[in-house]
């Protein structure tokens, strides 16, 4: 008779995003990255909306609306310029175009619009992060299904000296802090 083999215990293969610890910070679920404008026109429905590709260092530009026209002109808002986006949202219609993203800007309590500003050896694609707080983001459908965004914008906010903060925490690059030009003690969404 032939001898069983032993199984080898495999080790379990990680899901492709492992949900969430229960003590997991809420700002580490959610995936904000070092992005580049490379095209930014505006939308043709939406007198409110700029759409734009943004090079989130992935294998093509996502097409993003965002909600700055007011505030921005199209030689501010143009290409070349790094901005941070927050990729794991789900791909959502904005009057009628795709949006697969959100550019994070800060607005001062009189209204004043600034965009967030990688420093400029911040490398396109790569993750924003807090010292000392760890966890893989969630999924476009977590986030959505367990309002994760909503849970983290209130805690977003600029410092005295303009650095962006989550509860009080520096949000990093490799290269340093994301800061804005003038906006300081303001809330980030």
């Amino acid at each position: 008779p032939k001898e069983k083999k032993e199984k080898k215990e495999k080790p379990a293969a990680a899901p492709a995003a492992a949900p969430a610890a229960d003590d997991q910070p809420e700002f580490t679920k959610l995936e904000m990255k070092v992005g580049v404008l490379i095209k930014t026109w505006h939308h043709p429905e939406s007198e409110k909306l700029f759409l734009e590709e943004v090079d989130v260092g992935e294998e093509k530009p996502r097409q993003v609306a965002s909600g700055l026209r007011a505030h921005f002109t199209l030689e501010t808002f143009c290409p070349g310029r790094k901005v941070v986006v927050v990729t794991n949202l789900k791909a959502a219609k904005m009057a009628g175009a795709e949006s697969a993203g959100m550019v994070v800007a800060c607005v001062h309590p009189e209204g004043k619009v600034e965009l967030l500003d990688p420093p400029a050896d911040a490398k396109v694609g790569e993750r924003i992060f807090i010292e000392g707080l760890t966890g893989e983001p969630s999924t476009p459908a977590q986030v959505q299904k367990k309002k994760i965004l909503l849970a983290v914008l209130p805690d977003l906010k600029t410092d005295g000296a303009c650095i962006a903060t989550w509860q009080g925490k520096t949000l990093m690059t490799s290269a340093g802090p994301l800061k804005v030009l003038s906006n300081a003690n303001s809330p980030i969404s």
